[in-house]
């Protein structure tokens, strides 16, 4: 295509196999397979429709066409150049979900620990307002406790927050 300046636009240059684009594929695949594999190992009495097995075989089976599209991707060289990794906001992540983990563990429930977990993770989507972001996940998390425990009357993990309800 010509611009009116009279420079011609061009395509990017062709990097060659993406070998990183080719491992996520193929991990994708070994996901896919791995669940495959414990959906077909599923025990059911179902003597109509669709068993417990149908939701993770369409997930199996979207995660086998993801890796396809990525593997055909990885080996054109059609992927966009990388930009340089931030592990500050992966790293707040994964202590969001620790602190979520010890606090379940320990006892303290599910909405303080979904507080925690919804204020780090806040923080690494780069908002600064860790009070606000405390109050709006403790809403947050009582809501959810409150959903599930007492409309779908789903067993989540109760502190003593929780036994006020």
């Amino acid at each position: 295509m010509i611009m009116d300046s009279g420079a011609q636009e061009t395509k990017p240059a062709r990097r060659g196999v993406d070998r990183a684009g080719v491992a996520i594929a193929a991990a994708l695949v070994l996901l896919a397979l791995v669940i495959a594999f414990d959906a077909m190992h599923i025990q059911a009495n179902v003597t109509y429709g669709m068993g417990p097995e149908a939701i993770p075989l369409v997930i199996a089976a979207g995660l086998g066409v993801l890796a396809i599209g990525n593997l055909v991707n990885a080996l054109r060289g059609d992927f966009p150049a990388r930009e340089h990794m931030d592990f500050r906001p992966v790293g707040l992540v994964l202590a969001g979900l620790a602190a979520m983990i010890a606090i379940i563990g320990l006892g303290g429930g599910f909405i303080p620990a979904m507080t925690v977990l919804f204020a780090a993770t806040a923080t690494a989507f780069g908002r600064r307002a860790i009070l606000a972001d405390l109050a709006i996940g403790f809403v947050i998390g009582t809501i959810i406790y409150i959903a599930f425990s007492r409309l779908l009357t789903l067993s989540l993990p109760a502190g003593p927050i929780e036994r006020l309800f």
